[in-house]
């Protein structure tokens, strides 16, 4: 019989490890409508190495969910990849001072009418690490209330909405009929923390030490 690893025997926990690269230069070589594209320099591994990033200020996401587990989408076009795409309501923390949870609960007015009484963190991720700094945290909003309805306009005036069940979400993402990477992690994730019979979220409030703005505040 195999020997059974013990306590000491563990491996340790995974988990990114956060490391700052001493940076030597710092410019805008691109001043964009939303975000920009900025050039670093950085000491690494005894060389200075240069890098093009897209300069990203974040984003929330919203997981609202009704009695029947059914969570709220909307179908908006998104130019880049030529898509009218299912998604979760979302936004940009582009609005100085404000919390993640506050630009959630004011996604979730503008684009779809609705404020929330229970909030908790369900997942946080970084969307393209390699090229852009654009970290996500998407909420679960539960205890939904209509709001006043909010004029749109833009990529936003003819989006629709769907209540959809989170099996009928899952089955989708696993066919890649749908690919907003919102709507596919979160639901992998909604659906993991559904089976863990919600242990996995976390308070509306918690640490992000993975998105540059509230780093500081996290390690503080």
């Amino acid at each position: 019989m195999p020997e059974q690893a013990g306590p000491s025997d563990a491996a340790p926990v995974l988990t990114d490890e956060f490391a700052e690269a001493p940076v030597s230069s710092s410019e805008v070589v691109f001043d964009g409508y939303i975000w920009d594209v900025r050039r670093e320099g950085f000491a690494y591994g005894g060389s200075t190495l240069h890098r093009d990033f897209v300069d990203h200020p974040g984003a929330v996401a919203i997981f609202a969910l009704d009695d029947d587990d059914r969570v709220l989408l909307i179908k908006q076009y998104r130019h880049p990849v030529r898509r009218r795409e299912w998604e979760p309501p979302a936004g940009l923390l582009d609005v100085d001072a404000e919390s993640p949870l506050d630009a959630a609960k004011r996604e979730l007015a503008e684009e779809v009418d609705l404020e929330a009484s229970e909030w908790r963190v369900l997942i946080d991720y970084v969307t393209t690490p390699g090229g852009n700094n654009e970290a996500i945290r998407i909420f679960v909003a539960r205890g939904l209330r209509e709001t006043a309805a909010f004029a749109r306009e833009g990529e936003e005036a003819d989006m629709e909405k769907r209540w959809v069940s989170l099996d009928d979400a899952l089955d989708a993402v696993l066919a890649s009929r749908v690919q907003n990477p919102s709507l596919v992690i979160g639901t992998l994730a909604v659906h993991a923390s559904r089976a863990k019979g919600w242990s996995t979220l976390r308070s509306a409030d918690d640490a992000w030490p993975a998105h540059p703005r509230f780093r500081a505040t996290a390690a503080g």
